[in-house]
């Protein structure tokens, strides 16, 4: 992941995107708050433990978005998964306290007053 400077950048645009489309939508905030959905450090979103059906199809739509805006911003010299990457490192660390994210080993935690846990390849 040598492009991983030029991704950050690149990866701006797509932080400030993919989280407004999804605070339009105020089941996502809800299921946000309440811990239901959480930041993956693959760039998408996740949902918590067991999700309704609703739940799966509004974390579904938003994480097609997602890729959407990936796939866009990958042509300007990164793979859709590097620049997926990135941004999930920087979204991950855009948590507030109470938030889920997803820990590199794979668990789901709950961000409190320090850093967030992420992967040692994220700036």
């Amino acid at each position: 992941m040598r492009k991983l400077p030029v991704l950050a950048a690149l990866a701006a645009t797509a932080l400030i995107a993919a989280p407004a489309f999804a605070q339009r939508d105020p089941a996502y905030a809800a299921a946000r708050a309440a811990g239901q959905v959480g930041e993956q450090p693959d760039g998408y979103l996740g949902v918590v433990g067991a999700g309704t059906p609703a739940l799966q199809a509004l974390v579904s739509n938003i994480n097609i978005q997602r890729k959407k805006q990936y796939t866009a911003q990958a042509a300007a010299g990164s793979t859709v998964q590097q620049m997926a990457f990135v941004t999930g490192c920087n979204l991950i660390l855009r948590t507030e306290a109470g938030e889920k994210y997803q820990a590199p080993d794979g668990r789901w935690l709950t961000r409190g007053a320090a850093a967030p846990v992420r992967d040692p390849r994220c700036l």
